[in-house]
């Protein structure tokens, strides 16, 4: 399940993209289409379909290896806590991209924070996050202790956006400013917390997909996710080129 790019050995120029998507988690969506996106993701970025411009062709130079975590992940505040460190640590990441679904919308959309409060919301074994007990109970050494009630991508977001929507013209793409507070939210800030904490740059983004997971809808998000690892990646590659 997942892409399998672990099969092929690294190159030492290569840009690795994580991505991950959940399980299921409503009764009237008993398929979530963030998961069946990442799972069909191949292991390798294919070559753009337009090659026409110069930063296009700088950008794409490395291959872009594309790792989907190997499993959907719960929608649960507990699973998702535990398991973040764990999909940093131990390899070179250089971006990440969690895919989650948004019920009420009908675009696709990147966000560019995420909150490290607000979690009312129940998860999927009937859990709240109860992080004000916990930060009351261990203060300094709580999770998050010291950290910002938001946290932003280090990526240029609008810079990516723009990149991606003239790959994609027609699609609906959009740039978010609230991923909801609940396990999509949670998640983001988990990972953009982990790596303030090891005082790394925030090169990870979470990806809104709408509810539909038919053959049609999978196949477009599979597009617009590998549009969106391009635009990430060209972004990138240009702001080290101007930083040079």
């Amino acid at each position: 399940m997942g892409s399998h790019a672990d099969e092929f050995p690294p190159q030492e120029d290569e840009i690795t993209v994580l991505v991950t998507g959940f399980m299921p988690f409503r009764a009237q969506h008993p398929i979530n289409p963030s998961w069946e996106i990442a799972r069909s993701l191949p292991p390798f970025l294919p070559p753009a379909k337009s090659t026409s411009s110069k930063i296009s062709l700088l950008a794409e130079t490395p291959p872009v290896r594309i790792l989907v975590h190997p499993e959907p992940i719960r929608v649960s505040y507990k699973v998702c806590r535990e398991l973040v460190p764990s999909l940093w640590e131990g390899r070179k990441i250089d971006y990440a991209i969690h895919i989650g679904m948004a019920s009420g919308r009908k675009f696709y959309s990147v966000e560019r924070r995420g909150h490290k409060d607000g979690y009312l919301m129940r998860d999927v074994d009937n859990e709240f996050l109860a992080d004000a007990e916990r930060r009351k109970e261990e203060q300094e050494k709580w999770i998050w202790d010291g950290l910002p009630e938001e946290l932003l991508s280090s990526l240029n977001i609008d810079d990516v956006w723009r990149r991606w929507r003239t790959a994609l013209p027609d699609v609906d793409i959009r740039v978010s400013e609230d991923a909801g507070r609940y396990l999509c939210d949670f998640i983001y800030y988990s990972s953009l917390a982990y790596l303030t904490q090891k005082e790394e740059e925030r090169r990870v983004v979470f990806f809104h997909v709408p509810v539909d997971s038919d053959e049609t809808a999978i196949n477009t998000g599979t597009e617009v996710v590998l549009e969106l690892i391009r635009s990430l990646v060209q972004s990138g590659r240009m702001k080290k080129l101007v930083q040079q």
